[in-house]
This record gives structure tokens, sequence and C-alpha cells, in this order.
């Protein structure tokens, strides 16, 4: 399985340079958490993944996946009661958020905001589940989006790349 889902993100790189757009199909969950621990192998500078998605699609199973990527051992959960997690203690420390009980725009800014903060001053990567309940400008973070396929078997990831990033990616395709 894993060769198979190396093979997939080998073309999928290779497409993803004519559209500065990362596409996978993810068919279980082991897939999903090896796409997770691949995605800080290819994009080491990744600080802020926004992750989109319904309820199930596989969110928190990507960041187990990024958890282990940064040899994290703590279980990872979903932080959607807490509203986040935070893990220090991996190659480079995780900030997991889940704003999806944040339903007021200010009040899912600030407590941002505030993890933002911390994460920056410990070099932390931050994972935020539901970013659609923010309404701050964030040109810098990397985006992704998880949905299910047409014949609910399986799951669709797209990563976007920050704005500036995806603009030096179509100037140096052209």
């Amino acid at each position: 399985m894993e060769k198979d889902t190396e093979k997939q993100f080998e073309v999928f790189n290779s497409f993803a340079q004519q559209t500065n757009n990362f596409c996978w199909t993810l068919d279980k969950p082991e897939s999903t958490m090896w796409l997770g621990s691949t995605l800080t192998k290819k994009f080491p500078d990744l600080s802020i993944l926004l992750l989109n998605g319904p309820l199930g699609a596989g969110k928190t199973t990507l960041v187990k996946g990024i958890a282990k990527s940064l040899r994290i051992q703590e279980p990872i959960t979903s932080p959607t009661f807490p509203l986040s997690q935070h893990y220090p203690f991996g190659t480079t420390p995780l900030i997991h958020l889940d704003l999806y009980r944040i339903e007021e725009t200010n009040a899912a800014n600030e407590f941002f905001l505030q993890e933002e903060e911390e994460s920056k001053a410990i070099g932390a990567l931050m994972v935020v589940e539901w970013p659609e309940r923010l309404s701050l400008p964030m040109p810098d973070a990397w985006r992704g989006k998880l949905e299910y396929s047409s014949d609910k078997q399986s799951r669709l990831f797209q990563l976007i790349p920050p704005i500036d990033l995806d603009n030096k990616l179509s100037i140096s395709s052209r």
C-alpha cells in the first residue's frame, strides 16, 4: 500500500507543477495518515495548515500522520471539545485547533490569534480544523481541503500553497 501511495504522490507532484495544486485520492485512513506524514517532509516550511472538510472526512486522521512525522509520541485526539491540543515534544511542536464549536467570528479570530502567537513563540506547526469560522487574512497559510468522493468510498484531498508561494510557482512554471 505504501509504494502505491508513494507512486501516487509522485504522479500528483508532477501534475501539481502544472496546476499549482496538489491533489490526492485517499482510499483508507492509512493513506490519509501517510499523506499527513509526507506533507511535513515535502513542505518543511509549512507553519500554518488550514483544513476544510465535512465531519468525518479525515481531518484529525491527517493530523495524526503529521504528528507521526514530527515524532510526537502522544496520542492525537480531536480538539473539538477542548478547542486546542498542544504537542510540544516532537522535532517540531504541533498545535492543533478545532474551531467547529466557535460560531462567532470575532471569538474564533481572537482565539486563533492567541494560539498563533504561542505557535510562533515556540516554532510550532499549527493545524486548524474548521478555518471557515475565521475572517482573518492569512496569505502565508497553506490550505487543505478534504471531501468525500462521489462514490463515498474514498476521500479527495487538495493542498493549496500560500498566496505568495502560489505566485512563485506560477512564475516558475512559465
